[in-house]
C-alpha cells in the first residue's frame, strides 16, 4: 500500500511538473508569435522606407539632370532675358535639390534606425526559438524519464 501511495505521489508531481511546462510553452509560444508579428512589422517599414529612399534618391537625379539641362540651355541663350529665365530655373531647382538632399539625410538616418530596431526585433525572436527547442528537449527528456520508471 505505502508503495502504492508513493507511486501516486510521485505521478502527481510529474503531471504538475508537466503542467507546469506546459503553461511555460504557452506563454512563450504566445510571446513568439507576438514577436514575429513585431519583426515582420519592422520589416515592412524597412522596406517602406527603403523605397522611399530610393524615390527621393530618383528624384534627386532628375533634379540634378534638369540643373544641367537649364544650365546648357542658359549657356546657349541667344539674350540676357532668357539667360535670367533659365537662372531663375536654375535657382529653383537648386533649391529643390537641396531639399531633396535634406530628405535623403533623414530617410537614411531613418533607415539605420529601423535596421538596428529590426535586428534587436530578430534577436529576440532567435532567442524565444531557442528557449522553445530548450523546453522541447525538456519535455522530451522528462517523457522519456517516465517511460524508463
Amino acid at each position: 500500500m505505502q508503495a502504492v501511495l508513493m507511486e501516486i505521489r510521485q505521478l502527481r508531481r510529474d503531471v504538475q511538473t508537466a503542467a507546469s511546462a506546459a503553461r511555460r510553452a504557452q506563454i512563450l509560444i504566445f510571446r513568439y508569435h507576438e514577436q514575429t508579428v513585431i519583426v515582420e512589422r519592422e520589416s515592412e517599414t524597412l522596406q517602406n522606407t527603403e523605397n522611399l529612399l530610393n524615390q527621393m534618391r530618383w528624384q534627386k537625379q532628375n533634379t540634378e539632370s534638369q540643373i544641367q539641362s537649364l544650365e546648357g540651355m542658359r549657356d546657349r541663350a541667344e539674350n540676357e532675358e532668357e539667360r535670367k529665365r533659365f537662372d531663375e530655373g536654375v535657382k529653383a531647382q537648386q533649391e529643390q535639390l537641396s531639399q531633396w538632399e535634406a530628405n535623403e539625410q533623414e530617410l537614411t538616418t531613418k533607415k539605420l534606425e529601423e535596421e538596428e530596431d529590426l535586428r534587436s526585433a530578430r534577436a529576440k525572436l532567435e532567442q524565444m526559438e531557442n528557449e522553445l527547442d530548450r523546453l522541447d528537449r525538456d519535455l522530451e527528456q522528462t517523457t522519456a524519464q517516465a517511460r524508463n520508471q
